[in-house]
């Protein structure tokens, strides 16, 4: 019962992060320009493919404890939690050079990445 809550929830913040990131997109080529509206659009994607990624590492670190036998679950914990907090920041890592990449072969506004970045954590 509460995990298949804490899966709509999940979803919930996806399809919104998703939504947000269309309105500000269009709201930022209305108001400004191309430009401005891609950086939105392509903080965005961003955003929410690391929200994607991280969702779905943390609910197989969840199933391999879940699953472990009770004699290894202190074992699996931490060797999940070591393997997760490598993919986190190799992730980071990831995405620095995606933006790094992104800012050298088209002219991005760094308000509108900021803007398309926060659309999960609103």
């Amino acid at each position: 019962m509460v995990r298949k809550l804490e899966i709509k929830v999940l979803k919930f913040i996806q399809y919104f992060s998703l939504i947000f990131t269309v309105l500000f997109t269009i709201s930022g080529w209305c108001l400004l320009n191309l430009d401005f509206a891609l950086s939105i659009l392509l903080g965005g994607v961003l955003a929410s493919g690391s929200f994607w990624v991280l969702k779905r590492d943390a609910e197989q670190l969840l199933d391999r404890v879940s699953e472990s036998r009770v004699e290894v679950v202190k074992t699996v914990q931490q060797m999940g939690r070591i393997r997760f907090m490598f993919k986190f920041y190799a992730k980071l890592v990831v995405l620095g050079l995606l933006l790094y990449a992104a800012s050298i072969s088209m002219q991005l506004n760094m308000i509108g990445v900021v803007l398309g970045l926060s659309t999960v954590m609103l």
